[in-house]
């Protein structure tokens, strides 16, 4: 996250992530799912901005009309947390511009919650560190936790449990967000456990090198079979990537979002082209929602 404070205004960019890998261990018995997952933060990014408000209260705007800006949204839950935590009374007025896809598995609702955190710790000039805010974090969402640990880490648990990864180089995305989304509870109920899971230390290093040519082989996401069951077409969008030649392709996290995984910046700008010809997508950057969308994008430093 990227956060500075402007004439008592705090803003806060909050970054998508990609799953390079992905493996699902055992059910719990809370109900939900033991996983491993190496997680990188990417540069396609909602903004956040947060004012005082004299009155106490907290209020939530966005730019996008369908996606809820009432209690259950992960932002003001965030923040009622934050000061039950801390016992701070004070408001804020809240403003969500959105640019991450909505039920696309690329984390776009655990980034904004760990951005208000982030934001209203400095509004409210809490002092809180960077691990009190990631385990506040850890009770909103399991990918929470991830966005203070940014740009890569291996995280483990439900996902909670995070260990930073030194990224060897920057990593070039192409992003393809198709224009349906999926449940991440349906399609973690649709998911078989492996008798003999992927442990991911050979992609881990990879990563840690910078080798995108080690890294394509070895992209990994056991949700990804549970997905293409729900999802059929996740496989004609699959071949679509694979046609183009990168280092690699996969869909990240719970879907229904894919990647390519370029060499360079010019091959993911290449493989973006060609994408767009064959699809009338609209430009990347283009607002969150149900439409087609294509984001070249790159791990954030």
């Amino acid at each position: 996250m990227l956060s500075e404070r402007l004439e008592g205004v705090v803003l806060v960019r909050a970054p998508a992530k990609v799953n390079v890998f992905l493996e699902v261990l055992a059910k719990r018995p809370d109900g939900y799912h033991e996983i491993v997952t190496l997680m990188i933060a990417v540069s396609l990014y909602d903004t956040l901005e947060f004012k005082e408000e004299p009155s106490g209260a907290l209020r939530l705007h966005c730019d996008v009309p369908e996606l809820t800006t009432g209690p259950e949204n992960l932002i003001l839950r965030g923040a009622e947390l934050l000061r039950q935590h801390t016992g701070c009374t004070r408001g804020a007025d809240m403003r969500l511009t959105k640019r991450i896809p909505m039920a696309a598995g690329l984390g776009g609702g655990s980034s904004d919650a760990a951005a208000a955190l982030e934001g209203l710790n400095r509004l409210w000039q809490l002092g809180r560190t960077r691990d009190e805010l990631a385990r506040l974090g850890g009770e909103l969402g399991s990918d929470v936790p991830f966005f203070f640990h940014t740009p890569a880490a291996w995280c483990t648990g439900r996902g909670e449990v995070v260990t930073p990864v030194k990224l060897g180089q920057p990593l070039d995305f192409v992003i393809v967000k198709p224009a349906v989304g999926l449940s991440t509870a349906e399609v973690y109920r649709a998911v078989t456990v492996p008798d003999r899971p992927e442990s991911g230390e050979q992609l881990r290093q990879a990563v840690a090198d910078g080798n995108s040519e080690e890294i394509g082989p070895r992209l990994h996401n056991r949700l990804q079979e549970a997905a293409r069951r729900l999802r059929p077409d996740i496989d004609a969008g699959l071949e679509r990537l694979r046609a183009e030649g990168p280092a690699g392709q996969l869909m990240s996290g719970s879907g229904t979002s894919l990647f390519a995984l370029g060499r360079d910046p010019g091959e993911a700008q290449r493989i973006a082209r060609r994408l767009r010809q064959t699809h009338d997508a609209p430009p990347s950057g283009a607002v969150a929602g149900g439409d087609f969308q294509i984001h070249v994008v790159r791990s954030c430093s």
